[in-house]
Order: C-alpha cells, then structure tokens, then sequence
C-alpha cells in the first residue's frame, strides 16, 4: 500500500469527516421531510373526507342529486389541486355522483362489505391517496335508545393526489443537497489553506536537510516561519554551522592519518620482505626435518623388525615362564614403537607432500574384513560386541588405494576399542552413487565408550593433540592417528566428522570417493547351493543380527530370525525342520553353559548346526564343537569365511571341518581350590586332576591363605561364601601379602548379580565363574589365565554315557547329573549321596533361621545348598535355591518368599522319601 504525503493525509482527514456528516444529517432530515409531508397529507385528507361525509347525509337521504352535485363540486374546487376525485356510492357499492370521472376511476370502488365499513380508511394508489368515510344516517327514528351506531347510507370516496407532496419533497432534497456541496466546498478550502500552511515550511525544511546531507554550508532558510517550525529552521542553521566545523577538522584529521599510513606501509614492505626471508628459511628447515624424519623412520624400522623376527623365533624355542615374560614385554613394546615410527612417518610424508594415493581394483568387503579379523581380538579381550554392516547396494569391486582405507578404518576402530571399557562397536558402510562411474562411500564407527567433550573435539584432528592428556597416559599413543586419517580422506575427496558426548559414546564418520572399474571380478563365493536353504537365525545384538540377516538374504536364502530367547524357543517348538540353525552368541566363560543348552535344543531341529561367537579361543571353539555344533566362526561377520561354512556340506569338495584333538599329558601347573563344600570340591578336584599335575584344596578362606603364604600356585579356584574367612576376604589377604600376589584368582559362586560380579573384579579377583562348573569351562579359564594352553583330549563320539537312575524321582533329573559329573556315573552317584547326607541337617537349618527370622543366616544355608546342587541333576531344587538367594540378597522380606520356602523343604521331603527305599550307595 502506498503511504499518503502530508498534503494528501491533511485533505484525507478534514474532507471525509466532512462529507460523512453531511451525508447523514442531509440523509436524516430529508426522511424526516418525507415522512412529514405524507402524514400531512393524509390528515387533511381525513378532515375533507369526514367533513363531506357529514354534509351529504341529509342530500343523500333526501335523494336529492342537484344538491349532491353542487356540494361536490364546491368541495372539489375549494381544495383543488390537492383532491383529484371525488364520488359517492350507494350501500350496494354502486356509483352514485362523482366530481370528477377519469381513466382510472374503477380502482377507487371500496372492495369491503359497505355495512361493515365504521371509520374511514385510507388506502394508497401509484400517484394518490384513496379515503373511504362512511355517510351515517343519523336522520333515522331509533328503536332502540341504547344503539350507538347508526346504518351506513352511502360510501363517500375522495382521492388525494401526490403532486404537491413529491414537489415539496423534491424540494427538501436539493435544498439538503446544496447545504452538503456547500459544506463540502468550505472544507475543501479550509482544508487547502491547512496544507499549505504546514507544507511550505516542511518543503524548506526538507530542501535544507537535503542541501545539510550534500555537505552545502548554504541552506537558504533565511525567512522567520511561525511556531514550532521556527524552532526547527534554528535548529538546523545551528547543526549546518557544526557539520562544517566538524567538516574542516575532519579534514585535517584525514591529512595526518594518510601521512601516518603512507610511512607505516613502508614500514610494513619492509617487515614483509623481511618475513618471506623468515618464511623461506622456515619451509627449507621443515623440508629438511621431514627428510630427516622419514630418513630415520625407515632407518629405525629396519632393526625393529629384526627385533621381532627374532622374538618371534625365540617363542618357539623351550621358555620357562620368566622367559616367556620377558619376551612378550619386548614383542609388545617392539610392536608400540614400530606403530609409532609408523605413524611419524605418515606424519613427515603428510607435511612434505609426499603422500601418494594408488589407483588399482579392489573388493571392499575382503579390505574390510581384513581390518575387522586384525581388530577382533583387542575387542574380544574386552568383551565387546564387535559387528560390521554393508549394505547389499554397496559395490563390492572399486578402483582406489585399499591399503590408506584400510589404515582409516584401522585408525578408527582401534581409537573406539582403545576407549571402550563396555558395550558394542559397530561399523556401518553405505553409499551413494555420484554418476556411473564414481560412488562415494560413507562409513560410521560408533562405540559406547568415554565420549569427548564439545570444547576438545577439535583439537582431536591437530597434530600431537588428545582429549585429555591423562589419555596418553592411561591408553598410550602418539596423537597422530586422526590427523593422519584426515588427511588421507581428505585425499580421497572425502570429509571426516565427529559426533560425540561425554558418557554416551562416540561416531566418527567419514565419506571417501572411488572409481567403478569397468570389469568386475567374478565372485566366486560358493553361494549357488545356499539357494532357498531353509535357516533358523538366533543373535540377540542387534546390529549384527540385522547385519547377518541381511547377508544370508543376499545369497536367496528363507531366513527364520530370532532376537530373543523366547522368540527361539517358539521357533523350535514348531513342527518344523530346518536345513541350518545359526546362533550367534557373546562367548565367555559364563555363558558356556547357556550356548550349550542352545545346542542341545536347536541339534534335533537342524540339518547342520553352527555357531558365531565373540571369541578367537580355539580351545573354547572346539569345546562348543564338541557340544554338539558342526563349526563356529568369530565374530564380527566375515560374509567370505560364513558363505564357505554353510556351503561345504553341499558342495562335492568340502573340507572336513571337524579337527581331531590329540591326547597329552597333564599341564605343569599347580592349582589351589577353596571350597567350604565337600561336593564342590570333590567335583572341581576331579576335573582338574585331568588337566593339571598339582592339586592343593583348602575348605574355608583362612586355609587358602595360610597355603598361600607358603607356596607359589599358578591358578587360585576361591568360592565366595566359606566359613572363618570368605573368599573376598581371602583374595584381599592374598594380594596383599603373600607369595601369589600375582597369581590370577578365579572367583566360584552358584549365583551372582550382574553388580556383584562387577565388584568381584574390583575386589582382586582375575575372573570369575558361576556354577556348575564343567570340563571345558575349566579348560578356557586356564587357557585366559595362565601361560599354558589346556590339555586337548579326543572327545568319544558318544557324548554320554549310558547309565541307570540310581532311583526314580521326579525331583532327579540323572542324565543331567552325568553331565555335571563329567560323564562319570561312580561321580555323580557319590555326589548325589553327598547332597541326600546333607538333606536332613539342611532341613533342620532351614526351620530353625525360619522360626528366629534370621535372614542372614537363612542366606548362607540356602547359598550352601545352592552350591550343591549345581552338581546333582536336581533342576528344581536349584531353580528354587537360586530364586530363594536372589530375594534374599535383594533384602525381601521373609514372608514375600515364604512360599518357596515350603516348596522348597517338599521338594527336599520327597527327594528324601524318593531315595530312601533304593538305599543309595557311593
């Protein structure tokens, strides 16, 4: 919307209010007018009607015409103009005289009942008013005293013209109208004089701002103005008198500062030429240092790999274990300094300008994994779900450096393990296609590790720079990665961002471009057979569930997946058989009895069997094979090594995948076991005499540490809860001051809390293992504690061994208790009679902390009997025992698990009444 000058706003502003006021008041009176004039009009109209009516009675009761006659035409011309019309009629509506005849006289006929007609009426024609007065016969003789209305001789009729109205009317309108233009006319004139009194004035006033704003002395704003705008003009005269003072010490100002700058930028042409010699000498300094550095880096790497040939030949060679120490400290700082002449060396060819990248075909999924089977095991080491995702539309054959790729993602996913402590690292590649020949790679690695604050995320990509300098001295490292991995993406036309917070991890992401070859290289994966193979898919993390799932759908394969246990066991409770059963799973220690249950159920459903864990153990590979799997692979997934696993039984030239074990002697480690537990012990001693020369057994924590003080053990088993001393307590002691402040100590509980385990660690403990305990849990413990790799022994292709119940129990589950026993009947009889000898005094323990409401007390019997029956086959009565501690350790009142308590002692009851009849003999 245009805004209105000040001329047009002054008109605006006085003439609308003065138009619309006229309009209305000249509009007001004019209806005022009008109305007035028809009800004038009208009332005349009744006193001549009713007047006549009055006078023609007597004529008309008389029947006398001449006189009818003359009355009309008297009253006709006394009132003419204003009477058009004037007619009488009979009382059967029949014209008796009328004063004037005309063209539309048949209207003026009164169309109502004539007797009914009392009071005159007034009806309204185009150009007339019609009045109708009854003519009353007030003559007539009255029969009645009483009667008030007389009978209706005739009907009187007179028509009233307009004429003189609508003149009059006419007359008011143009009166009204000339009153308006003449107001109007008046304000426009006022309104005129208005706006060029405050115009004039303002137009001088803003000619001598425009001349102020051109930088002219002279404003020509001489003559005096009235008012405000006089203030105005002084105004300015004062301001143009002090623009120009302030013009001409400007001006000398301006003078002064361009001969100060003339002398500074001579000034300034010497420091440059100064500087560019400075710089010159700098860039030749650094040319030669990086000479130097590289020089030196290949100079130094050349003795280092001598150093770990060499070391590495060494281990091969009969080492006791003082040797063997002393040479993984020099492999391991041999392998930190070549990491950091590396890394120096990347660095000086960086600063030199002498870091080329290749251009030669590669295939990105065998680079990858190449860099995920490097990394796996310091991420295994930490327990950490290591897994990898390339999507299906990634191409796999690119024209580019695969080896400074490599390097990258090395650089990155080392960083994430380095800073890791628990969680998963997860590696996701996609892409995006440029045109038809370039594709662009984008690649994420994610950790749930420490996280970086936002202040020092960009120091991290400076050469020598961390996070936090207590970094170095907790994780070692030059600080030279990320710069270097930078600058190698960069080369790629890629960029690398950072995207973190302290305590919710990290994810770096990088992009890099690569060429598409023109001739791919044919994919020989032997997938063909894999074609609509039917595949039960269990792996509770999910990113590599996703990851595998997606694979395993690439080669056209009918993948059933499963990410939780319950979703596998609805699975398998299916009539169903599937070709291949894959389970994936976190491999430790403590889960070794929980994969082998997996086994167990998934063995009938399945053609093959196989497994994917997170471990590069052979010995614990080899246990779960001979659990029951046909292979197992390590995570993360290798799509090469799974292709081949699941394709060799179907392909004609299969390698055989199982490995023959051979027997050898026993280990030369001594081994001490602290058990308050008779049947614990007996069982531990047992499958430990296979494997190990020497046995040493304590029965609470005092004995375990008065042994410990006088002899050296390669491997400590200590239970938790022993009487005199516990095995806290013990480890404590032990690590303080002894001769095995050293020796890794296992920690042996029935049941332990994710946080209680957490705090077994921190309390000295090396690792820790829940109960039962069987042959190969034992063996991996040794093989992760100790400087000898466990006992390798040929497994009998009978899994186990047939033997009868000693007795039928509902509560005895026999083939169970073999298991535990190592497949050895005369062990598991005798253990199952060392619980049944236990049964009575346990019963009488249990009523009496029942009736005193010792909880504490309660606690340390039911965790006593926990433990033996981790080794009994007797399911229920350890699923009871450990849902009994669990509340008990979560501090549950007594009466919530009541309940189970009674369960509990009649479950024990019928053991008892079950055996006793059979008389069960060790």
């Amino acid at each position: 919307m245009t805004k209105l000058n000040l001329r047009d706003s002054i008109l605006l502003l006085t003439l609308l209010p003065t138009l619309l006021v006229g309009l209305l008041l000249g509009g007001y009176f004019t209806i005022n007018r009008y109305v007035e004039l028809e009800e004038i009009l009208i009332s005349q109209g009744n006193r001549i009607s009713e007047s006549l009516a009055m006078s023609v009675e007597y004529p008309i009761k008389k029947q006398d015409k001449p006189h009818l006659h003359r009355i009309l035409s008297q009253a006709h011309n006394k009132h003419a103009p204003l009477v058009k019309s004037i007619a009488l009629f009979d009382e059967q509506n029949q014209l008796i005289l009328t004063s004037n005849y005309h063209s539309e006289f048949d209207k003026l006929h009164y169309f109502g009942e004539v007797q009914a007609l009392q009071t005159t009426v007034v009806t309204t024609l185009k150009n007339t008013f019609v009045f109708y007065s009854p003519v009353k016969n007030h003559l007539a003789k009255k029969t009645d005293w009483h009667s008030a209305e007389p009978a209706t001789l005739a009907i009187l009729v007179v028509e009233i013209s307009k004429d003189q109205a609508l003149i009059s009317q006419q007359r008011a309108l143009i009166l009204s109208a000339i009153v308006i233009i003449f107001s109007f006319l008046l304000s426009i004139m006022l309104a005129m004089r208005l706006s060029r009194m405050l115009t004039k004035p303002i137009a001088s006033l803003i000619l001598a701002t425009d001349k102020l704003n051109e930088g002219k002395q002279d404003i020509a704003i001489n003559e005096p103005m009235r008012g405000e705008f006089e203030l105005l003009r002084q105004g300015l005269i004062v301001i143009g008198k002090k623009m120009a003072n302030q013009k001409d010490e400007m001006q000398k100002h301006i003078d002064q500062a361009t001969s100060d700058y003339r002398e500074t930028l001579e000034q300034y042409e010497t420091q440059n030429i100064q500087l560019n010699i400075a710089k010159k000498e700098a860039q030749d300094a650094n040319r030669v240092k990086s000479d130097f550095l590289a020089k030196m880096s290949h100079e130094l790497r050349t003795p280092l790999n001598g150093v770990i040939g060499f070391t590495r030949q060494l281990y091969k060679t009969p080492l006791n274990k003082h040797q063997k120490d002393y040479l993984d400290t020099i492999e391991l700082s041999a392998n930190s300094l070549l990491t950091i002449i590396s890394d120096i060396l990347d660095f000086s060819k960086l600063e030199a300008g002498a870091m080329e990248l290749e251009n030669i075909q590669f295939e990105l999924r065998d680079a990858v994994n190449e860099v995920m089977t490097l990394l796996a095991p310091s991420a295994h080491d930490k327990h950490l779900e290591f897994s990898i995702s390339v999507n299906r539309q990634v191409p796999d054959n690119l024209i580019g450096d695969p080896t400074r790729f490599k390097q990258v993602l090395t650089n990155l996913i080392s960083n994430a393990i380095k800073f890791t402590e628990k969680g998963a690292i997860k590696v996701d590649i996609n892409h995006r296609l440029i045109d038809e020949s370039q594709s662009s790679l984008l690649v994420s690695v994610s950790d749930t590790g420490v996280g970086i604050a936002q202040d020092k995320q960009d120091a991290l990509f400076t050469p020598f720079a961390q996070a936090d300098t207590s970094i170095t001295r907790k994780f070692g490292g030059t600080g030279l990665g990320l710069i270097i991995t930078k600058h190698i993406v960069e080369a790629m036309n890629g960029r690398i961002t950072l995207n973190s917070a302290p305590g919710h991890g990290t994810c770096f992401s990088f992009n890099a471009v690569f060429a598409l070859p023109n001739r791919l290289y044919n994919d020989d994966l032997p997938s063909k057979p894999l074609e609509n193979k039917r595949v039960l898919y269990f792996e509770p993390q999910e990113h590599t569930h996703y990851a595998v799932v997606s694979q395993l759908q690439a080669w056209d394969m009918q993948v059933t997946r499963c990410l939780s246990e319950e979703d596998f066991d609805d699975a398998l409770a299916k009539d169903f058989n599937y070709d291949i059963c894959l389970i994936g799973s976190m491999a430790s220690v403590d889960q070794m009895q929980t994969v082998k249950s997996y086994i167990k159920q998934a063995r009938q459903s399945a053609d093959y069997l196989y497994l994917m864990v997170n471990t590069i153990s052979h010995n614990m590979r080899e246990a779960l094979i001979g659990s029951g799997a046909d292979a197992c692979l390590s995570k993360p997934l290798n799509h090469r090594k799974l292709c081949e696993m699941l394709a060799a039984p179907y392909r004609l030239d299969h390698p055989d995948m199982s490995a023959n074990e051979i027997e050898t002697t026993n280990l030369p480690l001594k081994v001490l076991v602290a058990d308050d537990n008779d049947a614990n012990l007996k069982l531990i001693c047992t499958l430990l005499d296979e494997q190990v020369e020497a046995i040493d057994t304590a029965h609470n924590g005092a004995q375990a540490v008065s042994l410990c003080k006088s002899r050296k053990y390669d491997l400590i088993f200590m239970d938790i809860q022993m009487p005199i001393m516990d095995g806290i307590s013990a480890c404590k002691s032990i690590r303080e001051s002894s001769l095995n402040e050293d020796t890794p100590i296992i920690a042996v509980t029935a049941h332990a809390l994710a946080g209680e385990k957490e705090e077994l660690l921190k309390n000295g403990f090396s690792n820790y293992m829940t109960k039962p305990i069987d042959e190969d849990m034992l063996k991996q413990i040794i093989c992760d504690h100790s400087t000898s790799s466990p006992i390798a022994r040929q497994k009998n292709n009978e899994h186990e061994r047939h033997s009868v119940p000693p007795f039928e129990s509902q509560v005895l589950d026999w083939g169970l208790a073999l298991q535990r026993a190592g497949n050895k009947p005369d062990l598991a009889l005798e253990m199952l009679n060392m619980l049944l000898s236990s049964v009575p005094e346990t019963l009488q323990q249990l009523e009496s902390a029942q009736q005193a409401e010792d909880g504490a007390t309660l606690l340390k019997v039911i965790h006593k009997f926990h433990g033996a029956c981790c080794y009994t086959g007797v399911p229920a009565l350890k699923k009871l025992a450990e849902t009994i501690e669990t509340s008990l350790k979560q501090a549950k009142p007594l009466n919530d698990i009541e309940p189970e308590l009674y369960e509990l002692v009649d479950s024990l009851t019928m053991l008892l009444n079950d055996a006793k009849p059979n008389q069960v003999l060790s």
